[in-house]
């Protein structure tokens, strides 16, 4: 029965640990902008010129 309490108050503990973690960086600005994240992978990344291919075989 001891080891329940004691299992009960490491979870407790632990609980506090990440809510505390989790108000830190709310604090921080970490959770700012949430809106451009999930609108950034609908654009399509901007492409970049191709070598050719005798520099790509030169090496």
């Amino acid at each position: 029965m001891n080891i329940l309490y004691f299992l009960i108050g490491c979870s407790v503990f632990m609980a506090l640990i990440f809510l505390g973690a989790f108000i830190w960086s709310y604090k921080n600005g970490q959770n700012d902008d949430v809106h451009t994240p999930g609108m950034r992978m609908l654009f399509d990344d901007e492409v970049s010129p191709e070598k050719s291919e005798e520099d790509h075989f030169s090496n």
